[in-house]
C-alpha cells in the first residue's frame, strides 16, 4: 500500500515563466497559464494547494480570436443597479484594457475560491514586449 505524500512548504519551488501572447489564440493561451498557475505540470500538483509558478503574459494586446469571434464577443458587467447590465465588445476592451482580456480568461478557469484568488496574484499580464521582471530569470514558455 501505497501513501498519498502531501507536499509541504519546503517542498514547493516557484519558478517563472514568461509567454508571448502575440499571434496566439486566447482560449489556447489562457489554458497553458491556467496550467501554470494551478502546478498541474509538476509531479507534486495537490488539488487543495497552489503548488503552481508565476507566469508573466507580454504582447496581450496582440492576442487574438478564432473564427467570427472577435465581432460577436462581448465582456459582462453589472452595477448592481436596475439596468446597470453593461455589455463591452471583445474589441474595445482589447483596445482598452488588453491585460484584463487575458486575466479574465484566465480566471475563468481556476477555482472560483480563496485558492483561485492566491494563484491569480501570480499571474502578470502586459500589453507590450516589455515587462520589469528580468531580476527573477523567467524562463520561455511555448505554446
Amino acid at each position: 500500500m501505497t501513501r498519498t505524500i502531501t507536499p509541504r512548504k519546503e517542498d514547493i519551488h516557484r519558478a517563472w515563466w514568461v509567454v508571448d501572447a502575440d499571434g496566439k489564440p486566447l482560449g489556447r493561451l489562457a489554458t497553458e497559464v491556467a496550467r501554470i498557475l494551478r502546478g498541474k505540470h509538476k509531479a507534486i500538483y495537490t488539488p487543495h494547494l497552489d503548488t503552481g509558478d508565476h507566469v508573466i503574459v507580454i504582447n496581450s494586446s496582440k492576442v487574438r480570436l478564432t473564427g467570427r469571434k472577435a465581432e460577436q464577443k462581448t465582456y459582462f458587467r453589472h452595477s448592481g443597479y436596475m439596468g446597470g447590465d453593461k455589455h463591452i465588445p471583445f474589441a474595445t476592451m482589447l483596445e482598452r484594457f488588453p491585460e484584463r482580456v487575458i486575466e479574465l480568461a484566465v480566471r475563468g478557469m481556476l477555482p472560483k475560491n480563496k485558492l483561485g484568488r492566491q494563484m491569480r496574484r501570480k499571474l502578470r499580464v502586459y500589453p507590450d514586449a516589455t515587462h520589469p521582471h528580468h531580476g527573477q530569470g523567467p524562463k520561455p514558455l511555448e505554446i
